[in-house]
């Protein structure tokens, strides 16, 4: 099948990727020609394990092709994906859809012979019944079908998500639009991935509500985190007696400093917008926003207190500024509001991350950036863990505690055993215990 891809974000560009892996032909398309030039030289805008090695593979064999003229693509296309930007709207949290809007509109204009328009960007429920009228006022006579064909990628993780799926969610009016969009994921449907066909509106639904519950399960588990601290209880056993329940299951019972990224924060706020305007208050969801909004600075609040109440003229050291391993994105990272509040406190931040450093010279000032773990650690008065990458998960104590100033450890992802770090001599602080 031939497939183009507008958009060369994130979704667009994995999409795009693994459905060139799959045999189809994949045209991407990005206003920006300072990212197009830099794809077609091979150098991948965004950091995700093994998508540089297929960008280069399907590039070489012809299936994938990078353009900033929208014109060359969609008139050859059976199916064309807008995977574009929807965020916050500034102001009042909807979701910004005039990147979707403007895609569209130029896809219209283009269409020639019977075409697919997918919404692979998030996008409220009745977003494609907006596109479709769009496209019909603007092109009376074409031939198309609008569907719903949400994305379900972790970072860090999504080429594995792409490639073997829980499910692959489609939403259509019809059953031409169907077949067309079961073909291009037949690799997919012959090895069993379910596929979840239903009205698009319920595909819209199906992907906001998903990160939603996700999120609040870690809401719900960082509430449960303190409550451990004020009882005595150790809130990762707490976690582990509910997770092997296989109606809750382990999966986001993890206690940290709060969930961030470009998906969850977003996306939570675009629903409960949804539902004010629907006269249908979601409450749960609410609940959850507030408390991850909350978690963010108490951790910041949580390093001062185990620095004995005062970071006046102190170095802080601090693994990890991405909101998770695997990825450089800085988006709502629990690091943007830990560290403002330090600084405000009278701290001076020295930090650490493998892939983000650059991303995080965006959005923080007067941060010192080492080269590596150790690096930040030379006379340091605190050391926090905010991002458990793998290479932090086995540092060498004695060699940390020999820099540090004061041998004292915030733990924010509870990556280490208090007893272990106790008995080498550190004064330890952790989530939930």
């Amino acid at each position: 099948m031939r497939v183009t891809v507008v958009g060369t974000g994130y979704v667009g560009l994995v999409s795009g990727t693994c459905f060139s892996e799959f045999g189809h032909e994949i045209i991407c398309v990005d206003k920006d020609q300072t990212k197009i030039d830099a794809l077609k030289k091979g150098d991948i805008p965004i950091y995700e394990p093994g998508l540089d090695n297929l960008v280069e593979k399907n590039v070489k064999e012809g299936r994938l092709t990078f353009t900033t003229d929208l014109a060359e693509a969609v008139p050859q296309s059976d199916a064309v994906f807008i995977a574009v930007g929807t965020p916050s709207r500034r102001g009042d949290g909807h979701a910004d859809l005039s990147f979707v809007y403007a895609a569209a509109e130029e896809i219209a204009d283009l269409i020639d012979g019977y075409t697919v328009v997918v919404t692979k960007s998030t996008v409220p429920v009745g977003t494609c019944a907006e596109i479709e009228e769009l496209i019909r006022n603007r092109r009376p006579d074409c031939d198309f079908d609008v569907a719903s064909n949400p994305e379900f990628l972790r970072e860090g993780a999504a080429i594995e998500d792409f490639m073997r799926p829980d499910r692959i969610v489609i939403g259509t009016k019809t059953e031409r639009a169907f077949e067309v969009l079961r073909e291009l994921y037949r690799p997919l449907y012959i090895n069993e991935t379910p596929i979840v066909h239903t009205s698009r509106e319920t595909s819209e639904l199906i992907k906001y509500a998903s990160n939603a519950f996700l999120a609040t399960k870690i809401s719900f588990i960082n509430e449960m985190a303190d409550l451990c601290e004020a009882v005595g209880a150790e809130v990762q056993d707490v976690a582990r007696g509910m997770g092997l329940d296989k109606r809750i299951g382990g999966k986001f019972l993890h206690a940290g400093p709060g969930y961030g990224g470009s998906c969850f924060p977003k996306d939570t706020l675009a629903l409960l917008r949804t539902g004010e305007r629907q006269n249908v208050p979601l409450q749960i969801v609410e609940a959850a926003v507030n408390v991850n909004d909350q978690r963010k600075v108490q951790m910041a609040e949580r390093i001062i207190a185990a620095c004995g109440g005062n970071v006046e003229g102190k170095k802080i050291a601090l693994l990890g500024l991405a909101f998770k391993p695997n990825t450089d994105d800085m988006r709502e990272s629990p690091s943007l509001d830990i560290i403002p509040v330090l600084q405000q406190h009278g701290a001076t931040v020295h930090a650490y991350d493998p892939e983000s450093m650059k991303e995080a010279e965006k959005y923080l000032t007067d941060v010192t950036y080492g080269e590596n773990a150790y690096d930040i650690m030379e006379g340091a008065d605190v050391l926090v863990i905010v991002t458990e990458w793998n290479q932090f998960r086995a540092l060498d104590m004695q060699r940390v505690k020999a820099l540090m100033k004061t041998p004292a450890i915030v733990d924010l992802r509870n990556i280490y055993a208090k007893s272990d770090l106790v008995h080498q001599g550190f004064t330890y602080t952790r989530i939930g215990a």
